[in-house]
């Protein structure tokens, strides 16, 4: 979502478009799953600079979340039993 935004960015600049319009150039371009999680948040981002900030942190705790994902996959596989640890 970084190169994506990045490269919105050089293209906006010569593109002419502001506000609104621009906002709805970059819904449409980003990935449906990240745009839906931004169209039903509570409180939607409002300027097109929120919008690249929000896509980019959904985009992140979402490859997060994979990882974390696999890394549990792999322990279930391997019959590792996680330990719960308390942070003291």
């Amino acid at each position: 979502m970084k190169e994506f935004v990045q490269d919105f960015k050089r293209v906006v600049k010569e593109s002419g478009y502001e506000g609104h319009p621009l906002i709805k150039e970059f819904k449409q371009g980003i990935n449906g799953a990240i745009r839906r999680k931004l169209m039903e948040a509570e409180n939607q981002p409002g300027s097109i600079e929120q919008w690249f900030k929000r896509a980019i942190a959904l985009d992140r705790n979402w490859r997060e979340s994979r990882r974390e994902e696999e890394r549990l996959k792999g322990k279930k596989e391997n019959n590792e039993v996680p330990i719960p640890r308390l942070n003291n």
